[in-house]
């Protein structure tokens, strides 16, 4: 019985690693010569940073044409950050209301006032674990 066992799961995973593999060839469409010759070009223009754990430009070497530094990039998130935040609920980003002041740019003193008139129009509901408008 264990044998036979042993057999249908070995018969299994061989299936499974064909399959897989035939999956893995079939999904980019590129051939070998393809993604050699891009990683040629790539080596080419670039170099593995290990204190930073980053590929970067060669010195001397200009990006490609479209693509923005890391300083745009870095501007482009920072600005996204400001305008979205991330809802737990919903497990996506979400727009920030521009009617309220994220909190960290209030006072404490603003930020009580807030808090006041928060709990003055919601109560917290124990059973559902949530705040429910009065």
């Amino acid at each position: 019985m264990i044998r036979k066992n042993a057999v249908g799961i070995l018969a299994l995973a061989a299936i499974a690693t064909v399959a897989g593999s035939a999956l893995a060839q079939g999904k980019s469409g590129e051939t070998r010569e393809q993604v050699r010759m891009e990683t040629k070009e790539f080596l080419k223009t670039h170099r593995y940073d290990e204190t930073t754990d980053t590929w970067m430009l060669k010195s001397g070497v200009e990006p490609p044409e479209g693509v923005k530094t890391r300083t745009e990039i870095k501007a482009d998130r920072d600005e996204f950050l400001k305008k979205n935040h991330w809802d737990e609920t919903t497990a996506s980003w979400v727009a920030r209301d521009a009617s309220k002041p994220a909190l960290s740019s209030l006072t404490k003193e603003q930020r009580r006032a807030a808090e006041r008139t928060f709990n003055k129009t919601h109560r917290f509901d124990e059973t559902g674990g949530e705040w429910i408008s009065k």
